[in-house]
């Protein structure tokens, strides 16, 4: 019996209201100059004030010295092992939109890039706006490719969902995107070492349809390429709801997540544009389920982009619309991260991540303030991120005992 299917078999209904915030890409590096990472520069007065009543620790969301992705990530955040299931990115993009998905098809995670002399100089064409990717997919929207039907929509910024249909299809493909500049994209080649027909037939489409696109990107700079990764099709992936016995829901923003929460079986709810407008949408349906995932995008994109301060700016702006959740009062509340994004690194890092946990039914450690040295001193010490859902389950009161 693993953890998962331990945590199924004792987890029994109440009525209590679990929230867990996963702000993504929240963990840090020092600053050079101040010694502090994003997290411990940022005023964070209501995050303080959660941790002076609550557990902490760190989280590893595989193993340590493994950088995680984020779709892994989440899914050891909601008690599911990521050594054995995994989700490609390329389903959840798909779903995070609305884009139906047969059993059969095969999605993929776009990135619109800059190439310059065969050269990716931006992954991700200076975050255009999702207007003009919705262009930049429409000029794409008609290439020819014999035997498949395909369909490319704009996620958000410079990511879109590419999903292809026909008989025969293989998701066994590697990525066109090396993710790093100063290399040029790569060829999609079949990712088994003795391929089957079929994935080297989808790989020979993939291609094709990438070379053509490229000729259709060529004029229009920045965005004057494409990479695709996370070739998926929809998994089988025991539900979240029916494992833990709870009414789960999904405030997110970013499609991503949306999709991601959609395959695990949560009620994904309709919310704004900002971090506010998801205070707004966790209020208004607060008597309707209980637990809920709220993600917040900004830490990461701002981390990606090397900007330290806005990183900082980005906590703060968290921070400051806390206190509506706070007033809602929920019996459980755990604040982490799905990975680290440290602005000095532009990209996903292997440390863990901080996290805290208040309920009245979990002990208190001495941690009075919320960043990656504090939780180091914290409780918990430095734990798996899949060991989360058993903690919130159990501080909800929602686990029977183990053995007589």
């Amino acid at each position: 019996m693993n953890r998962m299917e331990l945590l199924a078999k004792l987890a029994v209904p109440e009525e209590t209201k679990m929230v867990i915030l996963v702000m993504d890409g929240l963990g840090g590096l020092p600053h050079p100059e101040t010694g502090l990472t994003e997290l411990e520069s940022a005023r964070r007065p209501n995050l303080d004030r959660i941790a002076g009543e609550s557990i902490c620790g760190l989280t590893h969301a595989i193993l340590a010295g493994v950088t995680p992705g984020s779709g892994p990530a989440h899914l050891a955040i909601f008690g599911y092992d990521p050594l054995n299931y995994d989700i490609e990115r390329g389903v959840l993009s798909a779903l995070g939109i609305g884009l139906p998905l047969g059993k059969d098809d095969v999605a993929a995670r776009v990135n619109f890039c800059t190439i310059e002399n065969g050269i990716i100089t931006d992954r991700r064409a200076g975050r255009i706006s999702t207007e003009k990717n919705a262009e930049l997919c429409e000029l794409l929207s008609s290439i020819p490719l014999d035997g498949v039907e395909y369909t490319i929509q704009p996620e958000r910024e410079h990511r879109a969902a590419l999903v292809f249909r026909g008989p025969g299809l293989s998701d066994k493909l590697t990525d066109s995107d090396p993710q790093r500049t100063g290399l040029s994209p790569l060829p999609v080649k079949p990712s088994e070492p003795e391929p089957d027909p079929e994935a080297v037939r989808t790989a020979d489409i993939m291609n094709r349809f990438l070379e053509q696109a490229a000729e259709r990107l060529k004029d229009q700079h920045p965005a004057n390429m494409l990479l695709t990764r996370g070739f998926s099709k929809l998994p089988h992936i025991p539900l979240f709801t029916e494992l833990y016995k709870i009414r789960a829901a999904a405030v997110a923003v970013y499609p991503m997540y949306r999709g991601l929460a959609q395959v695990v079986g949560m009620e994904v709810l309709e919310t704004g544009s900002d971090f506010s407008s998801e205070m707004e949408t966790l209020a208004t349906h607060w008597a309707d389920f209980d637990y809920f995932f709220v993600h917040y995008k900004n830490t990461d994109s701002r981390g990606e982009d090397g900007g330290f301060e806005r990183k900082v700016k980005a906590i703060e702006d968290a921070d400051a619309a806390l206190p509506s959740l706070l007033e809602l009062g929920p019996d459980v509340l755990a604040v982490t991260g799905d990975h680290s994004t440290p602005a000095g690194l532009g990209m996903h890092s292997w440390h863990p991540n901080p996290f805290m946990l208040r309920s009245k039914w979990e002990r208190r450690d001495a941690v009075a303030s919320f960043g990656e040295t504090a939780c180091l001193r914290g409780g918990l010490g430095i734990f798996p991120a899949a060991d989360i859902m058993g903690l919130m389950l159990a501080s909800a009161l929602r686990l029977n005992k183990f053995g007589a």
